[in-house]
């Protein structure tokens, strides 16, 4: 008598389940298999944060787009995208050439790196806040020494 009654959790799991019990185990296994695939050829087919790959071009890329948006006003009603643009970059940036040793020895690197840190920094502190006028004016120096060393090989 016990074996006949059911909880309700295992009531409702068997109406979960019963409609996947009419796919033969090839069926399922062909259907996880396309998923699979799905899955990978959707991680492998872009670059985080649409970055190149390419040290140089993405330095270049990610400096000019940060001193366009620290240059952005207080007001500006694109700030708040720009920022959250922003964010995701110096995120990309960082994970893709962090581990990089022929890269992050680079003093174009270092140089970017301290950008980014202090940008990432006001921005995880200050959120709703514009760049003060002093960061601004380092930040805008360190991401042209940065992009200028870059191109340089240095």
């Amino acid at each position: 008598m016990a074996a006949a009654v059911q909880s309700p959790i295992q009531r409702l799991l068997q109406r979960l389940t019963s409609p996947f019990r009419a796919f033969s185990a090839a069926r399922r296994g062909l259907v996880a298999l396309a998923l699979a695939g799905c899955l990978l050829l959707g991680a492998c087919s872009e670059t985080p944060g649409g970055l190149s790959g390419n040290y140089v071009e993405d330095t270049v890329t990610v400096a000019d787009t940060l001193l366009a948006t620290i240059a952005l006003t207080a007001d500006d009603p694109e700030r708040a995208e720009a920022e959250a643009t922003a964010k995701g970059l110096i995120n990309a940036y960082v994970a893709r050439y962090r581990p990089r040793s022929q890269v992050n020895g680079l003093s174009s690197f270092t140089t970017m790196q301290t950008a980014l840190n202090s940008l990432a920094g006001h921005y995880a502190n200050y959120p709703n806040r514009p760049v003060p006028d002093a960061l601004r004016d380092r930040l805008s120096k360190e991401l042209q020494k940065a992009e200028t060393g870059a191109v340089r090989g240095v």
